[in-house]
């Protein structure tokens, strides 16, 4: 429900707007707790998957819990798709009877279309669906489910090639450490906005771990430095990383792919690189 943020950005009171900005914290919060527990419970599903379950869900992966909140469904689809680099659809139970699917797909299959597929393929088999090539709903009779689960996996698997099965992080180039400062960063961030067919600079290049820590519960805090004994020092954050390899004490060294961007605390800033993809180059 949108209307407690639009009433925050509406308010005149500050005091009124403080205390709906606390809700949407609070809410914010409850959430975060919501979809960490969904994604557990959604990773337990597929490591008590039978060899031909997982065949069955190869291509497209489709998964439903009844008591998944509707509302968080998107997110869990985004971070099972970002984990197996696989067109993904999250399905909750609706108190109409129905399921509510939310659906999120990667560069090279256009989500919509795959379902405008299955449902002329399939008179009746969904109910209703919408969306765009990267993020789609529908909804769906519950004695459907199995056969949309197959429909889907087939038709996917029409739309997947060899360059799209693999994720490819396609990079701009190394990035001299001149060009590492904030009037570089400051000019990048100028250039935008940045979306799709139009994106954001990507750099890559091997750092030195000066230190690392989680924050957050899952993000990946960095030090980075370009030479061994460099006084120059870069802030790196990668959000959402896999915490059973990261922090990693026997890294010495990372390659990683990143956005420059400007990082605010405190009244400073200073250069901080958003991390996209990081790999331990040595141990």
């Amino acid at each position: 429900d949108m209307s407690l943020g639009i009433q925050c950005l509406l308010a005149d009171n500050f005091k009124v707007a403080l205390e709906y900005a606390q809700e949407l914290d609070e809410l914010n919060r409850d959430r975060k707790l919501i979809e960490a527990s969904m994604q557990q419970e959604a990773e337990k599903q597929f490591a008590a998957f039978s060899q031909s379950e997982l065949d069955a869900q190869s291509s497209g992966v489709c998964l439903h819990q009844k008591d998944w909140h509707q509302g968080v469904i998107g997110i869990l689809a985004s971070r099972i798709k970002d984990k197996m680099h696989r067109p993904t659809i999250i399905f909750a139970d609706t108190d109409n009877g129905e399921l509510k699917g939310s659906g999120r797909s990667i560069p090279g299959v256009h989500l919509r279309d795959v379902l405008d597929e299955i449902a002329s393929a399939n008179p009746g088999l969904i109910e209703k669906f919408g969306g765009h090539a990267m993020a789609a709903g529908l909804s769906l009779a519950p004695q459907n489910l199995d056969d949309f689960k197959h429909a889907f996996n087939a038709i996917v698997a029409k739309h997947l090639t060899e360059d799209i099965i693999d994720p490819i992080i396609l990079s701009d180039g190394e990035l001299p450490e001149t060009f590492l400062t904030l009037d570089f960063a400051n000019y990048l961030k100028a250039q935008g906005p940045w979306g799709q067919h139009f994106p954001e600079p990507l750099f890559h290049g091997t750092f030195r771990i000066v230190n690392q820590r989680i924050v957050g519960e899952k993000h990946l805090k960095l030090v980075l430095s370009r030479e061994t004994n460099s006084n120059q020092v870069f802030d790196a954050i990668a959000f959402n990383i896999d915490t059973s390899e990261w922090p990693n004490p026997d890294a010495r060294e990372v390659r990683v792919a990143y956005h420059v961007d400007v990082n605010y605390y405190r009244g400073e800033e200073k250069v901080q690189l958003m991390v996209v993809d990081v790999t331990s180059e040595s141990c």
